[in-house]
């Protein structure tokens, strides 16, 4: 039946009479999208480089990654900013990061306009772009594009991912998550996994079936109406956490060690044209180990940890491909654009050794061989926080140089994956075009035949910077819109300019900073002096991985470049230079909470994020909870913070009231009251107080006397040799009644909720904590 529409706004058409029988009605037209439009599916890798993905020359099997390259193009020259957040605001806006505000991640936001961390509403995201042209908008796994201080129940929501043009959301607000024990979040709530890990719950597997049940859940109703979906894995970010079984395929494929790895992929890269036939391969990179001068030990357990990110690797493929092949049966999938992309380029967070808790990194806590070859069975699954070391990382990246988080092409080249059956013609093609994250949405819009909207719910548009990558699709001589494009990631710069790369690193401290990409900060005088003598300069065109340097030969075209940066710096806000770590981190930034030093907190609340939580590291401090223990007993957690790769946990166990402390997976320990847990309502408290001075450079924070009370009395006491210096862990937000996500103490099986009543708990912060900001950098700057 055809109906009389108007688009909303517009002079009513019909006719209006004194009553019905006279008049002729007229209706709002529906917001559809164009007829035949095609459905847009991103998928976002992360940390996953250049050189790991099998149609990109890895020995690592993604037979359903490289169908999709087989059925579509593989791009060989796309780029991203070298760190996750910065390049996901370019992918959903088209804008450059410091136009988006995120010069670095959130947690390292400054108060300048291109740094601090909150994303204009004038760069419009493609999912508000297209939900006003009649298309469904998912968001599935790893958000991390909300300022950090703005992830609590306590919002605002502007910023999560229903406030900028997604109908549903399902997955992670943070930059990393434990993939046995995620932490959830539905549309704006929290929410728990609906399996256990001894149930086989693994977060891929979920992403891919709560994806399936949006697309299902619309197509049912309106077979008819476009979808797009922003689907971002938690793969293959550290923790690499696969079950055993995907791990052993791989068993003695990397005995013979990452630069064997860098050689075998490298000419792989040659035979399939991925790579030019002139390119050189980078040389080893001096902050790696070379492998033959590792000990038998060392080289097991390092080819192990490779072997679980392979195995992870392919497990993630596997249930890419079940979402393919379930648009296939819907019959969507001829008709989807999908773009295949990873953020950066691999990940050296897991330091020269690797580790089984990578936390141990991020609080200087040496690494035990040993232990760690006692946990070579179990790396992979949930008892684990496991990354590889930094050798795989930069045979990850191979041809180039380096990895995340600087921006030589190791950090910024990575594979993208273009597959449209009903609208690219060409199959299993290679294109060498420039191309940058911020081409993507100016490419989906050429694509659909849609404008770029001048105005957004009432928001002036600003101008997209990307260009379309339309013209390449079936043209593979098709010239390069992109002509220039600048890096910059905390002081480390760069620029390319139609063939050329000009690139100007910063000086590391110490050996460990500078693998980490973690630089002295730069002042305007050692800034002056890098640009008299600190820039590189390389012809892409002859010198694809960037290994002969010709600044002291094209000195004229280098001055060019460097000025050429500062013209596109200026444009884009990206001054001032910025690589401080101390600093950067101590900034004060507005906050909705008041400062305080008591907190209260609820049963059956959402777990309160650590970007939100109180800081209790190295300082006295006390927690009580207001609880009533029927008679007969009770057992349960009334208060926890952390989870299995550290964090402390104040419970009930066997009737006796126990602090559990764990210290990194390296030590547990636990204090126990000396008399039955009382019936009735009752206060029960910990008391922390510090016994001795930290020492960060060497992973220890205070020691401390641990006092246990009920109603002020003490029943126990106990001391702690050791602490946590900088970070209690992934999921060290604060719970009241429960230990969500993964357990703190191996004592018990999560959540393990009290089994009393919890009326309030009360947290007091009486001593000003023992800080070391620079470190704290580094480990906000590793999870992302």
């Amino acid at each position: 039946m055809s109906l009389n529409e108007y688009k909303p706004g517009a002079t009513f058409p019909g006719v209006i009479g004194r009553t019905a029988d006279v008049s002729t009605p007229a209706w709002p037209k529906p917001n559809r999208a164009k007829d035949g439009a095609p459905n847009v599916l991103y998928i976002v890798l992360d940390d996953t480089g250049f050189g790991q993905l099998g149609c990109y020359g890895s020995p690592i099997a993604t037979p359903n990654l490289d169908a999709l390259a087989a059925d579509g193009l593989r791009y060989s020259n796309m780029h991203t900013t070298a760190l996750c957040s910065p390049s996901r605001s370019c992918m959903v806006t088209g804008r450059n990061h410091h136009s988006n505000n995120l010069a670095c991640i959130t947690e390292g936001s400054t108060g300048y306009p291109g740094s601090n961390g909150y994303i204009p509403f004038e760069n419009g995201f493609l999912s508000e772009i297209l939900l006003q042209n009649g298309y469904n908008t998912y968001a599935i796994g790893k958000w991390h594009l909300t300022p950090a201080e703005q992830g609590s129940a306590a919002g605002p929501y502007d910023r999560w991912p229903l406030g900028r043009g997604f109908e549903r959301f399902y997955g992670f607000l943070g930059g990393d998550t434990h993939q046995y024990y995620p932490e959830l979040v539905r549309d704006n709530s929290q929410t728990e996994p609906d399996k256990t890990p001894e149930e086989g719950y693994h977060l891929t597997v979920d992403l891919v079936e709560k994806a399936k049940g949006m697309i299902a859940d619309a197509k049912q109703v309106a077979p008819n109406k476009p979808f797009f979906m922003y689907f971002c894995t938690g793969a293959m970010h550290a923790p690499h956490h696969v079950p055993k079984e995907w791990a052993d395929k791989y068993k003695g494929q990397f005995d013979d060690g990452w630069d064997a790895y860098r050689e075998k992929v490298f000419a792989k890269q040659k035979e399939m044209g991925i790579i030019p036939a002139n390119a050189t391969l980078s040389r080893h990179d001096p902050d790696v180990q070379d492998w033959n001068s590792l000990s038998a030990d060392e080289r097991k357990l390092y080819a192990r940890m490779m072997e679980v990110f392979a195995g992870f690797l392919e497990h993630t493929d596997h249930y890419i491909g079940e979402l393919i092949a379930f648009l296939k049966d819907l019959g969507e999938y001829e008709n989807t654009l999908i773009m295949v992309i990873s953020d950066n380029g691999a990940s050296a967070e897991g330091g020269p050794t690797g580790s089984v808790n990578e936390n141990k990194f991020f609080n200087n806590v040496p690494e035990n061989l040993a232990q760690n070859l006692a946990a070579i069975d179990d790396i992979g699954g949930p008892k684990y926080f496991n990354h590889y070391p930094w050798g795989w990382t930069h045979a990850g990246n191979t041809p180039f140089r380096r990895w995340k988080r600087e921006t030589y092409r190791g950090g910024v080249s990575d594979p993208f994956i273009v597959s449209w059956p009903q609208g690219i013609q060409a199959k299993g093609e290679i294109r060498s075009q420039y191309a940058h994250a911020i081409d993507m949405v100016p490419t989906v819009l050429d694509a659909l035949g849609i404008e770029a909207p001048t105005v957004i719910k009432g928001v002036t548009q600003s101008p997209i910077e990307g260009f379309s990558l339309a013209s390449s699709f079936d043209d593979a001589n098709a010239p390069s819109q992109h002509i220039t494009q600048y890096f910059e990631m905390m002081g480390h710069r760069s620029l390319y300019h139609d063939g050329w790369r000009a690139v100007c690193p910063w000086p590391g401290t110490s050996f460990t900073e500078a693998g980490m990409g973690f630089g002295a900060p730069i002042s305007y005088e050692k800034l002056i002096e890098l640009d008299a003598h600190g820039w590189e300069l390389y012809n892409l065109k002859d010198d694809f991985a960037e290994t002969h340097d010709l600044a002291a030969t094209e000195r004229e075209r280098l001055i060019a470049m460097i000025g050429m940066w500062y013209v596109e710096a200026g444009r884009y806000n990206v001054l001032p230079i910025d690589s401080r770590g101390v600093q950067r981190l101590a900034e004060a930034r507005p906050q909705i909470a008041v400062d305080r030093k008591k907190y209260i907190y609820y049963p059956d609340t959402q777990v309160v994020p650590s970007n939100a939580s109180p800081r209790m590291l190295n300082c006295a401090h006390s927690v009580s909870v207001d609880a009533v223990v029927p008679e007969g007993g009770a057992e349960g957690v009334l208060f926890s913070m952390g989870g299995n790769d550290g964090g402390f946990s104040f419970y009930v166990q066997n009737g006796t009231l126990t602090y559990g402390y764990n210290y990194v997976t390296d030590r547990y320990f636990k204090v126990e009251a000396l008399e039955p847990l009382p019936s009735g309502r009752h206060i029960f408290s910990v008391q922390f107080d510090p016994t001795g001075p930290a020492d960060f450079a060497t992973g220890k924070g205070t020691p401390a006397k641990i006092t246990l009370l009920v109603d002020g009395r003490p029943v126990g006491s106990g001391d702690l040799a050791v602490t946590i210096p900088l970070s209690l862990g992934l999921s060290a937000g604060v719970a009241v009644g429960a230990d969500p996500g993964s357990p703190s103490m191996p004592d018990y099986k999560p959540p393990f909720k009290f089994t009393g009543q919890i009326n309030k708990a009360l947290v007091d912060v009486t001593g000003e904590p023992v800080e070391d900001k620079e470190a704290q950098m580094r480990v906000y700057l590793a999870r992302q």
